[in-house]
């Protein structure tokens, strides 16, 4: 009965199908089939932020991805002078906290909300039950998350300056 009641779900309620085009929008999720989208969106958790509410506290452990659907969300850590610097401004169709999904470490900056914003939460826990019983599903994220981890150390090799000490 439970994957009747799934299927008939995937056909008939609007807000199930409009979280799967959502999903299947985003490169991260680009590879999944329409069947394992729709596993993906029962794992979801949706929630909507006001404007100044903060969604995670650097320090906080990490134990979700966030994909940000409407709305904006601000990345921010003290700067020296205390002050929250801003070091990303996330948009509709960008997600953050990543890192939660591979290790239960503390996060490393602030995530504010800056207007009202609607934001989908998969959660470590609902992905490893995904992995044990859709292992493709959890299969295809992972590969993206270590394509993206692979090209910002890429990134961020290329940027960095070689260190030349004084017998150099």
């Amino acid at each position: 009965m439970p994957v009747l009641r799934s299927i008939k779900r995937w056909f008939i309620d609007p807000q199930f199908a409009r979280k799967k085009e959502f999903l299947r929008s985003l490169d991260i999720f680009k590879d999944l089939r329409d069947r394992e989208l729709g596993y993906l969106v029962a794992a979801l958790h949706s929630r909507t932020y006001r404007e100044g509410e903060v969604v995670f506290v650097e320090g906080d452990i990490g134990r979700a991805l966030f994909v940000l659907e409407s709305g904006a969300v601000e990345l921010t850590r003290p700067s020296a002078g205390g002050a929250p610097a801003v070091l990303y401004k996330l948009k509709p169709g960008d997600f953050f906290g990543e890192m939660a999904l591979l290790e239960s470490l503390p996060r490393t900056a602030t995530a504010t909300a800056t207007e009202k914003t609607h934001l989908h939460l998969l959660y470590k826990s609902k992905l490893d039950a995904l992995l044990q019983s859709e292992p493709r599903i959890g299969v295809s994220i992972m590969r993206h998350l270590a394509r993206l981890l692979s090209a910002r150390l890429r990134r961020m090799n290329a940027d960095s300056k070689p260190v030349i000490g004084k017998n150099d």
